[in-house]
């Protein structure tokens, strides 16, 4: 009798010990790795989305800095235009500065001009048209000194730079666009024309 209990206690036990181990724990286990997982994807995601808002940043200010810089480029272009500018409306104030005073004179010299064409009939006229010589050649060493000379026009090529043509004429004494007579003196300030001569061009 003794022997059968025995017998059937280890049956139960084994019954009751039969399931593979770990059996129970499976649940637990898979549910701890599941936990794990999200941990380790959590942190990721995160520095992820901290990782591209900070290269959006990046990215941002970099533009800013590069517009910045454009800007600043196109001022200091600005600035040595400005300054470039300035310069040559200086040079060219101190090179022409006599341009006006001499246009003034222009018509005063004209007149002593058509004045000492005319002849002398006695004495006084003489040395009246003599002064008003002297005057002249006064006025006219006076815009020299300034850089002023008269353009040369009988017996030069037609320049419509230098002359200006009022008429023209055939004549056989002079070849073809030679200027033949000049109505009224032009001047020019050295490199600039400030009144071209008044001319008769052979055609």
């Amino acid at each position: 009798m003794l022997a059968e209990e025995k017998e059937t206690l280890n049956h139960e036990l084994n019954e009751q010990t039969s399931e593979p181990e770990g059996t129970e724990n499976e649940a637990p286990i898979e549910e701890v790795f599941a936990e794990a997982d999200e941990a380790d994807a959590g942190p990721d995601e995160g520095t992820d989305a901290e990782l591209t808002a900070a290269n959006a940043r990046i990215a941002e200010l970099e533009g800013k800095l590069e517009e910045a810089e454009n800007r600043i480029y196109r001022l200091q272009a600005d600035f040595e235009n400005s300054r470039r500018r300035a310069r040559l409306d200086l040079e060219a104030s101190e090179k022409y500065r006599a341009q006006s005073l001499i246009s003034d004179l222009l018509p005063a010299l004209d007149n002593f001009e058509r004045a000492l064409q005319m002849e002398a009939e006695n004495d006084q006229a003489k040395s009246i048209l003599q002064g008003m010589e002297m005057v002249y050649r006064s006025l006219v060493e006076a815009i020299k000194k300034e850089g002023a000379e008269q353009i040369e026009a009988v017996g030069k090529e037609f320049d419509p730079h230098l002359h200006q043509a009022v008429m023209q004429v055939e004549d056989e004494n002079f070849d073809s666009n030679i200027v033949v007579e000049e109505f009224q003196k032009g001047y020019k300030l050295k490199d600039r024309v400030i009144r071209p001569s008044m001319v008769k061009v052979n055609q």
